[in-house]
């Protein structure tokens, strides 16, 4: 039953952080095109500027003041509930998920870190790394906004370099995401909505705004707007074992944050001109470039010369194979040493089988004994071998290309194991 209510604990946790972000990023995605397609040829005396939409069978004139009305209106909406309840529901979620069960699914597998050494590194960096973006900003860095956008850039792919020392991908890529979203909620809290208020108050008091508030709360919000691909990415990544199970996958998290911040730079300058329009087809090939290099062929021919590589004997032999070669190191060989490109013959089934029984279905079968789940995670369950070979392409993906199952190794499988279920696989994955 333990099981059962954390799983539904997580999924009415992660429903709330969708609900909630779609909210937020939906209005930082309005304002700033509102902000960049207001009309600013001669507009009325106290605007900056006005814009006429159409939307829902209704027609909108929407008016941005320089800085504001003479008089404050009677209902002003203000916008900060979505980001508040966006984070609280992403930290509640990082709970349950990674901090209940940091062996399992947090700290990575042959890295000795205690439980609570784990959970105090990933909550601690949170704080440090708003306290240093929040620093930066406010530096004389920060009136070069590209070079600080350089910096932050830098700082924020090193700490997904650190994370992934210590923590599984997944674990490495939601403290990123984690990192970036407690520094965009701390914009809104800490920057933007004091500005907002102090605005409001000096209207209220018959003074003059100060316009340095306001300016700066545009800066923080211009950041929380290229923030947000990233974050998407970040947040969807967990299905996709070829990014963040990558033994290079803080590379890989570059790559794809720089090719959002391109494709988001167009969206936010499209209105003034094309001169970025070549980010997207940039874009697209770049995404195409990531998928060939994190694709077994190309880390099959990547990879060193087989020939140079000790192979153990019977199953522990080093399989090479079309979509991957595995290079078996074995301290101790009692025959000579055998050339990887002489691969022993396809492993017999009942081994394959026999392996999935021991470390995978664990969790993934009609009846999973692990106390962690009720019922096979996504889906997937191994108990046939008819169930495994219809899951081959899964099998090969998360515990033999990527190994990033079993969650944390629980069930310790050996690397010959994994050349064994890949062999089986490479050669057609065939139960008759």
């Amino acid at each position: 039953m333990e099981a059962h209510l954390t799983e539904w604990l997580n999924l009415g946790i992660r429903w709330v952080h969708m609900i909630t972000g779609i909210a937020w990023i939906g209005a930082s995605f309005y304002f700033v095109w509102l902000e960049n397609n207001l009309n600013r040829s001669n507009p009325r005396e106290g605007l900056s500027g006005d814009l006429w939409a159409i939307h829902g069978g209704g027609i909108y004139h929407l008016e941005k003041y320089k800085l504001a009305p003479p008089k404050m209106p009677e209902n002003l909406h203000w916008f900060k509930w979505e980001a508040y309840f966006t984070w609280l529901s992403g930290v509640a979620l990082l709970m349950v998920v990674y901090y209940l069960n940091p062996s399992l699914y947090l700290i990575k597998p042959g890295v000795e870190l205690a439980p609570a050494a784990a959970i105090a590194i990933g909550a601690g960096s949170l704080l440090v790394g708003w306290l240093v973006y929040d620093l930066l900003c406010d530096s004389p860095l920060g009136k070069t906004p590209a070079l600080l956008g350089l910096v932050l850039f830098v700082l924020i792919i090193g700490a997904a370099w650190g994370f992934s020392q210590v923590f599984s991908g997944r674990g490495a890529y939601i403290h990123v995401g984690a990192l970036i979203g407690t520094i965009m909620v701390g914009n809104v809290f800490r920057i933007i909505m004091p500005a907002q208020r102090a605005l409001v108050k000096a209207i209220e008091d018959n003074r003059e705004p100060d316009p340095v508030l306001p300016a700066k709360g545009l800066l923080r919000s211009r950041h929380n707007n290229y923030f947000t691909l990233p974050v998407l990415f970040i947040m969807i990544s967990n299905h996709f074992p070829s990014t963040y199970g990558s033994q290079y996958n803080w590379l890989i998290l570059a790559g794809i944050a720089v090719l959002a911040v391109l494709i988001r730079h167009y969206f936010n300058t499209r209105h003034d001109s094309n001169k970025y329009a070549w980010t997207l087809p940039a874009g697209a090939l770049g995404m195409v470039c990531l998928a060939f290099v994190t694709s077994p062929s190309y880390k099959a021919s990547s990879a060193p010369i087989a020939s140079q590589a000790p192979a153990a004997q019977e199953q522990h032999a080093t399989v090479a194979t079309k979509e991957t070669v595995q290079v078996n190191k074995v301290e101790e060989v009692q025959a000579p040493a055998v050339p990887a490109q002489t691969a022993t013959a396809a492993p017999e089934l009942e081994k394959v089988v026999s392996v999935i029984h021991e470390r995978c279905t664990v969790c993934h079968s009609a009846k999973p004994t692990s106390p962690m789940f009720s019922s096979a995670p996504g889906g997937v369950m191994l108990d046939t071998a008819q169930e495994i070979q219809a899951n081959a392409a899964r099998i090969q993906a998360q515990s033999v290309a990527s190994q990033v199952m079993p969650l944390g190794n629980m069930t310790q499988m050996t690397q010959e194991e994994r050349d064994l279920i890949g062999a089986w696989i490479a050669q057609g994955a065939r139960i008759d």
